[in-house]
């Protein structure tokens, strides 16, 4: 469907749903930047890859690919 043809709701919801999807993978992205090895579930290699499925993929790292520390934040 062309741009011209959406009504506006269409475009406003199409704009929302692609911006979600730009902040989830830049957040995964930065995140598995410079997040240590340690702290990745599986290679980071792999994760590089899966975060760019979308719209899966920076959903499944930011849920399941980050290793959950149980200590408090340093001061």
């Amino acid at each position: 469907m062309r741009w011209e043809a959406m009504s506006k709701r269409q475009r406003g919801l199409l704009l929302a749903l692609v911006s979600a999807e730009v902040a989830l993978t830049t957040a995964a992205a930065v995140d598995l930047a410079f997040v240590p090895r340690d702290a990745v579930r599986g290679r980071k290699g792999l994760w590089w890859l899966g975060i760019f499925v979308q719209p899966i993929g920076p959903i499944a790292y930011l849920v399941w690919g980050r290793r959950r520390s149980c200590g408090r934040m340093p001061r």
